[in-house]
């Protein structure tokens, strides 16, 4: 059959079962490092983190099997404010505060230039497995605008 009438799948987006926020895709090895271990077993290797700082929910999967918060092994941004923002280097929304009440920008673009470097190890200790970048430089101007 001629590939132009094939259509390609469409990519699925998991939605976390308790408050329908799109998921952040993870690997074992996030959740291996965030969820205790008497609760691995609940997840396969991969699952889907839920960035919505309400929702209770840290983790599910595609059969709407879930990880609560309370069966993280620490807090974890943004579900926790006092959390660090970026894991790798333990920056808390403290120190953008700080830059911004300076009228600075010397611990964020510091922070940003570390989180770009090779030392920076988001899959093991970022709770989206992500680079902490796109919440910092979102977090800094919201700061900026209030």
């Amino acid at each position: 059959m001629n590939k132009a009438f094939v259509r390609d799948a469409e990519p699925t987006v998991e939605r976390c079962p308790r408050c329908g926020s799109i998921g952040q895709p993870v690997g074992s090895v996030t959740l291996d490092a965030f969820i205790r271990t008497q609760d691995r077993h609940q997840l396969g290797e991969t699952a889907c983190f839920c960035p919505s700082e309400t929702c209770p929910v840290a983790y599910f999967d595609a059969f709407e099997r879930l990880v609560t918060l309370g069966q993280l092994v620490k807090p974890v941004y943004p579900k926790d404010p006092d959390a660090p923002i970026c894991g790798c280097f333990d920056v808390t929304r403290d120190e953008i505060e700080e830059d911004v009440r300076e009228g600075v920008a010397t611990r964020t673009r510091a922070l940003i230039e570390r989180a770009k470097s090779p030392e920076a190890r988001c899959p093991h200790l970022a709770a989206n497995g992500q680079s902490c970048v796109p919440a910092v430089q979102r977090y800094f101007m919201k700061c900026r605008q209030r």
